[in-house]
């Protein structure tokens, strides 16, 4: 099966917005089995978007578009879809009264250009939208089947995967029993990954298991897809295929499937009883920021302490002036995180304090990361240099901080050194 994805849009075409749609929807598509062959993008005229659904209909199978299903005067995909379908347009009554609650709902009237959302190609399938106005359609334009998707990206998503992977699903004839396996992991590089994993393929002799990858640093993301004829044969073959993984992978496994690194944690510290003081430098508050906002949070994350300079911390957690001395360094880390912990009534505590070295912003530019965590009496500290520039080394310190908050909480080794630390 030949996919093509078409996204439109001038505000896509110019770079003023980042295309993210089309990174997910091709990481979607492969992670069933499905490739994209084509990607193209298109501007919001007429004539090079009819260009374009003629020269996708002539050589793909499939053609998903995105975009363009809007009120607006430039959301022209249901005027040119049905220009190139040789059909004219019709209202889709049924549509019409959706949007119509959609806006009563939230207590408002529905303008009079949201009628044209409701406009559809005559013989076209109307793909829903549970959480927006813009009504997709399929339709057959030359040889390909065009799926015609909204351009938020919510929606999108929404549609995706319950609408339209299980139609191009159907449409193959493969089994249509497909999961889809995730380990997320912090530490190892993607290279590094593919060397250990390598022949775990291979456990599956009828090829029903396919290995890949997605690096997002600091994390990457190891993923299994398996097809089998139903629930109990998928098991079967993914038995083998996980139980090699995480013994090659082990610890650098932070979390799995749809968890989080700072869900991990948070649950960690509810299982424990605990709650949680954050001390971090540099990092502008991001170790808060993902663990505090979650749901539960409220019962584990006692206070975060955000500064930029050192001085500002020994003065919050009032620490005497005489150990701002020289560098960071194991003994003043342990302090500053039990300082933290009493100084917020918590029982777990979580510094981070990073030495950026001087100089311009550039790839080998330094920091050395010192990661405090613990509780009363037992603190262990951690060292590492990371190059790479600035954002570089705040992602990396922010994972690494939430990494040893974790592996401390499931009693795993702390200090495990990784493929990003300078050598």
């Amino acid at each position: 099966m030949r996919i093509e994805i078409i996204c439109t849009g001038d505000e896509v075409l110019t770079g003023k917005i980042v295309n993210t749609n089309f990174s997910y929807m091709t990481q979607k598509l492969e992670d069933v089995g499905l490739s994209v062959v084509w990607g193209t993008t298109v501007g919001d005229d007429r004539a090079t978007l009819l260009s374009a659904f003629h020269l996708a209909a002539g050589r793909a199978d499939i053609v998903i578009v995105n975009g363009g299903l809007g009120p607006t005067v430039d959301d022209l995909s249901q005027e040119i879809a049905a220009q190139a379908a040789g059909v004219e347009l019709e209202l889709h009554e049924g549509w019409l009264a959706t949007m119509e609650g959609f806006f009563t709902r939230r207590g408002r009237t529905m303008p009079p250009n949201n009628r044209k959302q409701a406009m559809l190609p005559v013989g076209s399938e109307m793909v829903d939208n549970p959480i927006g106005t813009a009504c997709g359609f399929a339709l057959d334009i030359g040889g390909a089947r065009f799926f015609f998707t909204p351009g938020v990206p919510r929606e999108l998503r929404r549609m995706l995967e319950e609408q339209i992977i299980p139609r191009l699903l159907a449409r193959t004839g493969a089994p249509a029993t497909i999961r889809l396996k995730r380990y997320h992991g912090y530490g190892l590089g993607e290279s590094h990954i593919d060397q250990l994993l390598q022949g775990v393929e291979d456990l599956d002799p009828t090829g029903g298991v396919k290995l890949g990858f997605r690096a997002h640093y600091p994390q990457i993301e190891t993923k299994l897809t398996i097809r089998g004829t139903d629930a109990a044969d998928i098991a079967a073959k993914l038995g083998p295929v996980d139980a090699v993984i995480r013994e090659r992978l082990g610890n650098f496994i932070i979390c799995e499937d749809d968890q989080t690194l700072e869900g991990v944690v948070n649950a960690g510290l509810a299982a424990a009883g605990g709650r949680l003081a954050v001390v971090e430098t540099f990092t502008a508050g991001h170790i808060a920021m993902r663990l505090a906002h979650l749901p539960g949070a409220e019962a584990v994350f006692r206070r975060g302490l955000v500064a930029r300079e050192r001085g500002q911390v020994f003065e919050a957690l009032g620490l005497p002036p005489h150990l701002d001395i020289g560098e960071y360094s194991e003994a003043m880390a342990a302090e500053v995180a039990s300082a933290a912990r009493e100084h917020a009534g918590a029982s777990h505590a979580l510094a981070v304090l990073i030495d950026l070295d001087e100089g311009a912003d550039r790839m080998d530019l330094g920091g050395t990361i010192w990661v405090a965590v613990g509780r009363e009496g037992d603190t262990v500290v951690r060292r590492a240099r990371i190059l790479g520039g600035r954002e570089w080394i705040r992602l990396g310190a922010v994972e690494m901080g939430l990494d040893c908050l974790r592996r401390y909480l499931q009693g795993l080794p702390v200090i495990e050194r990784t493929d990003f630390e300078k050598r």
